[in-house]
């Protein structure tokens, strides 16, 4: 079953054209992967699909409702976000961080609470609940965000780079949890410019250059058909 079809995503920024004719089908289960460097519109397709980016051209549909302005934020509720940029309450300890969060979805502060001590303790912070923010390294406050984006107990999970500027430990402990959600039979939707996180974490591929989806396939297919690892692959379709 696909639960996520983009159709001829275009979209324009004045007369730049970010993304051009992107065509994909995500099925339910699987970790599907946007592979590309900087500027292909990995991001932008990503936003899209969580209805922060409007299109220019074509349409999405998730379990099969086309995306507006009317069914956007029912969808929502069944989408999890793990953005790249660090966008944590500065304000708030790594606990209300989480609860504060649920609020988006309407869960009840108890519940909010429950399913943040869970979360906590799934990506191993449950010692820092009471710790501000602030005073968390890189690696865990990627783990916070990676939490957070799990609050709502989404069915589909979008992760934006989610490893970006981690160091070679904390990548692996984020792969580890993203195998986790992989097999719970979450569906997930994975940017990255990394190979071996891609060949690792990914079912299917798109990689993509200048806006455009060049081809789709798994990592293995990939290899054999250009007769090479990921990364020969990916360096000789792009201009990276």
């Amino acid at each position: 079953m696909d639960v996520v079809v983009g159709k001829n995503l275009t979209k324009y920024y004045k007369k730049f054209k970010a993304l051009d004719s992107a065509n994909f089908e995500i099925k339910e289960g699987e970790c599907f992967g946007f592979l590309g460097p900087n500027g292909a519109g990995k991001t932008t397709i990503m936003g899209m699909i969580y209805g922060f980016i409007t299109l220019s051209e074509g349409e999405i549909k998730i379990f099969g409702i086309k995306i507006d302005e009317k069914t956007l934020p029912k969808l929502k509720r069944r989408i999890g976000v793990i953005p790249q940029d660090n966008n944590l309450d500065p304000d708030l300890n790594v606990l209300e961080n989480l609860i504060v969060y649920a609020r988006y979805f309407d869960i009840s502060k108890n519940e909010a609470i429950r399913r943040a001590k869970e979360l906590l303790k799934f990506v191993k912070l449950e010692e820092w609940s009471k710790i501000n923010v602030r005073k968390l390294s890189g690696g865990m406050q990627r783990k916070l965000i990676f939490a957070r984006g799990l609050i709502n107990d989404p069915d589909i999970i979008i992760l934006d780079e989610p490893t970006t500027g981690l160091d070679p430990r904390s990548r692996r402990q984020i792969w580890d949890k993203i195998e986790v959600l992989k097999h719970s039979g979450k569906t997930l939707i994975l940017t990255t410019h990394y190979m071996e996180e891609a060949e690792k974490l990914c079912d299917r591929l798109a990689i993509m250059d200048k806006g455009k989806i060049l081809i789709i396939d798994t990592p293995q297919n990939l290899s054999i058909k250009f007769g090479g690892n990921l990364e020969h692959v990916y360096l000789n379709m792009t201009e990276g």
